[in-house]
């Protein structure tokens, strides 16, 4: 009868664990090839290497990569409630855009979705960060500030991080850049996290983000 004690108390103790240490708090990204790593190796991307950078600072994060390639904007609001509801994010990072502007889409209609999302994820209590794009200038000077500036607009009206052109340093590089001149290369993914890190880290639970 004792031994049939202890086994239960065991299996309590294993069951409850997780919970008594605490879950690691989850950053979901989504966004589009960019953050897919197309054309490349998955744990190549710079989202696989935002969790390995996570785990040498030893901050107890999770990072969900929610990006699907050829993805728009009106597709990640569209499927982010269910992902939202899935994961239960500390952190959202959204990574769109970029396909709206290559398909000539009406910035209004980017603004829109993507505040739809960022107050999607806060009411479920997610911090939000913002990444820009930046499109070639062959796309018309009026075009591709107008666009732009959508990712400034929403950062100051909806008191969100941001990092203007989360591309920067890369899209200019040819050598940073695969053969079709639009998807980031291996060589271009530690730059993409620098250029993200330093506006991702005070979104990080303060007690483990003020010592590293």
């Amino acid at each position: 009868m004792r031994t049939v004690s202890s086994i239960c108390l065991l299996l309590l103790f294993v069951a409850c664990a997780p919970f008594a240490a605490g879950a690691a708090e989850k950053i979901l990204v989504v966004g589009d090839s960019l953050s897919a790593a197309y054309g490349i190796e998955k744990q190549r991307g710079w989202v696989a290497l935002l969790q390995q950078r996570l785990a040498l600072r030893q901050l107890d994060y999770h990072v969900v990569n929610a990006s699907i390639s050829g993805d728009t904007t009106r597709g990640g609001a569209s499927r982010l409630p269910a992902a939202l509801q899935r994961e239960h994010p500390g952190v959202l990072i959204i990574a769109l855009g970029g396909n709206d502007g290559l398909r000539g889409f009406s910035p209004d209609q980017t603004r829109g979705n993507l505040r739809q999302m960022i107050q999607r994820a806060r009411d479920a209590g997610a911090r939000v960060l913002l990444l820009g794009i930046k499109l070639p200038m062959n796309y018309g000077k009026a075009y591709t500030e107008k666009f732009h500036q959508v990712f400034h607009d929403l950062a100051r009206e909806e008191n969100v991080a941001l990092v203007p052109f989360f591309l920067e340093g890369v899209a200019e590089t040819r050598d940073m850049m695969q053969a079709d001149g639009i998807h980031p290369g291996v060589k271009a993914q530690p730059r993409i996290l620098d250029n993200v890190w330093p506006a991702l880290l005070p979104l990080l639970q303060p007690q483990t983000a003020s010592q590293h």
